[in-house]
């Protein structure tokens, strides 16, 4: 059992089954609570589970968990526990170097504890929908029609031989295609070209799979990566979600046979996550991610979802969601999308718990599993939380 807080009207502790694969909302409006919550609930699980912890972070800010939380030190002895940084991992999609603006930076947070290791996408992980969703495209345009002919070419070949493809590869079958005419492959090869210097598509293949490690924060950090609809932080959501629901799913079967595995249980935790499952709209990671909190669950894969805006999250993830923890929130389509997250078990309904909020770090804490609601004060954080003022963070109170 995860210790997240206490409960504000009994003062007893409040805790989260982690035992199953778990679904979770964490929200509430900026400066409210919901980036720290997210990480109280990495270091719990850190802790007192063997699973892999993953977090997806576009804003930069989870690094910090190396650090001790010296500013809480008071509160954190309050409530029997102290400040303590944690091993954290920074999975770099390209050269670290390039992506965080030079050889100091890099070095600087080395020495506070942060590990690096580039992370490339595998170009014969996407799919050939993938690779025209990635350029925008459709397969009934011209380039579109090529480039699908020839990604699957290569994963027709990939079936037969279990031989990867790389870019190259790629360019070459898109050159042999019969079909297009040349302005057309012509079109295809300068992205793809655009694609090699972007820095992170593996020349070589690579594990996805073998760069997350127990007992560590891995942090996949996208705020290098510049945002977009089909832009490349979906892409590298999109790919090592398959990759990992892949492997989860093989590695279950050899446990229902009691044979060894490799790979446990994993926690996928998403901050910001209306970015890659928008409500209304698609993006490349939005099929995978409605998959993996759909069918995650016999596998063994846990979804944490965070957002400032729950109502721009996909309703089929927020519906799939047993456990939420919701700060503060004001915008009306907001409070609309969480209210439809209403139990028969409620004594009211979700809206009007979350309008008696009164604080940063309280949060209406709903376990549909364990058919229970209540309000509580999300604990002190162990680890430095990057994702606030540092005026704000230093003079936060936490109830006893």
């Amino acid at each position: 059992m995860l210790t997240i807080g206490k409960d504000v009207e009994t003062d007893e502790y409040a805790h989260l089954d982690a035992s199953r694969s778990r679904a979770v909302l964490i929200c509430g409006k900026r400066g409210s609570g919901k980036s720290y919550t997210l990480g109280v609930l990495v270091e719990e699980l850190l802790e007192l589970t063997d699973a892999i912890v993953v977090i997806i972070d576009p804003m930069g800010i989870y690094h910090t968990m190396c650090t001790p939380n010296t500013e809480q030190e008071q509160s954190l002895w309050n409530w029997g526990i102290q400040a303590e940084g944690k091993t954290v991992k920074l999975l770099v999609p390209g050269e670290a170097e390039h992506l965080y603006g030079g050889i100091e930076i890099v070095n600087a947070m080395q020495q506070r504890g942060v590990q690096f290791q580039m992370l490339q996408i595998n170009p014969s992980d996407l799919s050939p929908d993938g690779w025209c969703d990635l350029f925008d495209m459709t397969i009934s345009e011209p380039m579109g029609m090529v480039l699908y002919r020839s990604a699957q070419s290569l994963h027709r070949r990939m079936k037969r031989t279990g031989d990867p493809f790389s870019i190259p590869e790629l360019i070459t079958e898109v050159d042999r295609d019969k079909r297009g005419t040349d302005k057309t492959k012509e079109a295809i090869l300068l992205r793809l070209e655009m694609a090699m210097d972007w820095g992170f598509f593996a020349t070589e293949y690579q594990p996805i799979f073998e760069r997350f490690d127990r007992q560590t924060i891995n942090i996949i950090d996208l705020s290098v990566i510049d945002p977009g609809r089909y832009g490349l932080r979906n892409l590298v959501v999109d790919v090592v979600c398959q990759d990992l629901f892949r492997k989860r799913t093989v590695e279950r079967r050899r446990e229902e046979l009691d044979l060894p595995t490799e790979i446990p249980q994993i926690w996928l935790a998403i901050d910001e996550a209306h970015q890659f499952a928008p409500t209304g709209s698609s993006s490349l990671s939005k099929e995978t991610l409605i998959r993996w909190v759909k069918e995650g669950r016999q596998p063994g894969l846990s979804l944490i979802v965070s957002s400032q805006q729950p109502a721009a999250i996909d309703k089929e993830i927020l519906s799939q969601c047993d456990l939420i923890f919701a700060h503060k929130i004001t915008a009306v389509e907001d409070i609309q999308a969480l209210n439809q997250l209403s139990h028969d078990y409620m004594s009211s309904e979700l809206r009007s718990f979350i309008r008696r909020i009164n604080g940063s770090g309280a949060a209406v804490f709903v376990d549909d599993e364990g058919e229970s609601v209540k309000m509580v004060q999300i604990r002190p954080r162990k680890s430095k939380h990057g994702g606030g003022e540092s005026e704000s963070t230093k003079t936060r109170s936490f109830r006893i």
